[in-house]
């Protein structure tokens, strides 16, 4: 019956990949022909995790069912490959009701690992305190299962309110550890904030501070190549990535320009960038597989990311044919 359903699901999103699965709560192998990536349920914000030789590709669940018009996503999802073209997607790993102090929605997310642990940093609502609010789950392994690592929110929006008086400014969390161990966590929506961590990846190490970034709204993302340190983000509505480089990861940041355009029937753009097997890639999502007209029901999509000789980054070209093979 699964086969059906994945089959026919595929079928009516024009899907040129084929899927095997062996019940609902075991993996499922997933042949991509380009993008955007799957087409069996909408994927949104991704984010990337490199382990072991393995890269990992982490992404929210648009779940909006077709008389809405609303973002609506409950649980993340975890993708593996070590050749970018054969994924296996894994059992859900974490869902928003297994913070027992949020009332729900799985925004933007991140998983990071340290000392044999992995830490994903999420979005939710709060259930007591007004707004959004950023959790943290850990686990042995980077599929999960994950669990509340705190049972608190390490992040609220009244811890915020001196900046912004939003309510969903606290989102779209992001992590680095940087070359001296320090770890930071870097989030917000129309103002960027930054914060150090403890060791234990679960507890702030000191005051919640600001970047100062032209046109931010969201998506903050951080990576690192030779000596230049990139703070990537969403700008403006529609929203397309922008850029700024720094020779610190707290900054001072100069602003670069535009990396990738607004992407095609998506009011949001979300990026991942990262480094595997000695290529570099950029992951994000559009709205190509939704046929409804609307920006609820996204996918995730790959693309290669090139450098200019000056450590600059060259805009992102969007594709549909996405990555080769790695052979």
């Amino acid at each position: 019956m699964l086969r059906k359903l994945l089959k026919a699901s595929m079928l009516l999103a024009g899907s040129a990949f084929t899927a095997m699965s062996l019940s609902a709560q075991s993996d499922t192998i997933i042949i991509t022909s380009g993008n955007p990536l799957f087409t069996h349920k909408y994927t949104a914000d991704p984010a990337a995790l490199v382990h072991d030789g393995v890269f990992y590709l982490y992404a929210g669940h648009d779940q909006c069912p077709p008389d809405r018009e609303r973002y609506q996503l409950h649980e993340w999802l975890v993708f593996s490959t070590t050749d970018m073209k054969t994924w296996t997607e894994h059992p859900v790993p974490l869902r928003a009701k297994d913070f027992a102090w949020a009332k729900g929605d799985a925004w933007a997310a991140q998983v990071i690992e340290r000392n044999g642990k992995f830490y994903w940093y999420v979005t939710v609502s709060h259930a007591d305190i007004h707004g959004k609010a950023i959790g943290v789950a850990v686990s042995d392994s980077p599929t999960g299962p994950f669990v509340d690592a705190r049972g608190s929110a390490i992040i609220t929006n009244d811890m915020t309110t001196e900046y912004t008086k939003i309510s969903w400014d606290d989102i779209d969390p992001t992590v680095w550890i940087d070359d001296d161990g320090q770890a930071y966590l870097i989030w917000g929506n129309t103002q960027c904030y930054y914060a150090k961590l403890k060791d234990n990846m679960i507890e702030l190490d000191g005051p919640v501070m600001t970047f100062d970034l032209p046109r931010f709204t969201e998506a903050p993302w951080i990576h690192k190549k030779d000596d230049w340190y990139y703070l990537s983000y969403a700008s403006e509505f529609p929203e397309k990535i922008c850029y700024a480089m720094s020779r610190s990861v707290t900054g001072p940041w100069e602003y670069k320009g535009i990396l990738n355009e607004i992407a095609g029937n998506s009011n949001t753009n979300h990026q991942a960038i990262i480094q595997y097997k000695g290529q570099w890639y950029f992951v994000y999502h559009n709205g190509a597989v939704n046929t409804a007209g609307s920006s609820y029901r996204r996918s995730v999509c790959i693309d290669y990311l090139y450098y200019n000789e000056d450590g600059t980054m060259k805009r992102v070209v969007m594709t549909t044919e996405g990555v080769d093979k790695i052979q």
